[in-house]
This record gives structure tokens, C-alpha cells and sequence, in this order.
């Protein structure tokens, strides 16, 4: 690393600390020809491989950009869609591959999507899938019907809401 002050090309890290996210880390250094100091900051780099076949850095952004706008009109705010993009980018970053097929990107942002809103999952997976008939969209809407019921099926019912009105009174 070479000093941001003189340019000489060797450097001492003098502390070092982990973001609280723990995707980059945090270095002091001193530069032993000045004696002043600077801040690094490092992150694993994480590209993405496109389906012409070139390449490009992973952007968190470009995930909450492209979901935008599945979401419009939709009670999603922008908080919500950065915490979707951070859990698409952790999905990512736990396959432990430096290059991610766009494809994979896609793939990552439903399940998050689905949970967080199935009107802009429906509007982003029949863009993603290639929706290209009626058919497609009612497999989908059955699925998500089924994925609702199963849920509705495993909440916990209330003590005495699913007692009938009345039941148990003499």
C-alpha cells in the first residue's frame, strides 16, 4: 500500500477492526518514511458473471434498483429493500465463490423478496422466470396460495379462538 502523503510504497498497519457487518475490515496505518496515517478499508471482492459472459464487480445497489421496481406502488420502503439486498449479498458471499453467475443473483432475490412482499415477488419472478403465458402466472399464484395456506396451517391458534361460540357455557 503506498502512503497517501509521499507515495512510499511500504506501510505498517497499526490497528485493525472488523465492520459491523463483518464484510470489510477496518486497518490504521503508518507510513514509516513520514510517519503519518491513513485509513484502509478491505473488502473480499465479489464479481459477477453475465450472461454474455463478461464480467463486472458485485454492486449491493443494483440488486435494491432492479427490485425496485417489482415494488412500486407496493408498501415497500427503501429500508426494506437495502435489507434485502444485504441478505442477497450474505446469501452470496456464504457460497464461498469469488464469481457469481448472474443468474444466481435472480435466484437469491426471490425467497427474500417472496417474504418480504408476493405482489413484487409474482411482478419480479415473471420477468426473472420468463413468464410467457396465463399458465405460468397460475402455477405461480397456486404455489403461493399453497406456501399460504401450509403457513396459516402452522401459526398457533389463540386459547378458546377455536372454540365455537358459546361452546363450554351450561
Amino acid at each position: 500500500m503506498h502512503c497517501p502523503f509521499c507515495r512510499h510504497s511500504d506501510s505498517r498497519v497499526v490497528d485493525s477492526r472488523t465492520s459491523d457487518d463483518g464484510s470489510s475490515i477496518r486497518r490504521r496505518r503508518e507510513c514509516p518514511a513520514c510517519h503519518k496515517r491513513f485509513t484502509t478499508i478491505e473488502t473480499a471482492s465479489l464479481t459477477v458473471v453475465k450472461r454474455s459472459g463478461a464480467t463486472e464487480p458485485f454492486v449491493r445497489e443494483k440488486i435494491a434498483t432492479g427490485v425496485r421496481k417489482a415494488c412500486q406502488p407496493r408498501p415497500v420502503s427503501d429500508d426494506d429493500l437495502a435489507l434485502l439486498a444485504q441478505r442477497v449479498e450474505e446469501t452470496l458471499r456464504s457460497t464461498g465463490s469469488a464469481e457469481i453467475d448472474a443468474n444466481e443473483i435472480g435466484k437469491a432475490i426471490l425467497g427474500p423478496l417472496r417474504e418480504l412482499d408476493v405482489v413484487a415477488y409474482l411482478r419480479f419472478a415473471s420477468v426473472y422466470q420468463d413468464f410467457s403465458s396465463l399458465e405460468d402466472f397460475e402455477a405461480a399464484i397456486t404455489d403461493l396460495r399453497k406456501d399460504a395456506e401450509a403457513q396459516a396451517a402452522r401459526e398457533p391458534v389463540p386459547d378458546g379462538a377455536a372454540e365455537a361460540p358459546g361452546a363450554g357455557l351450561v
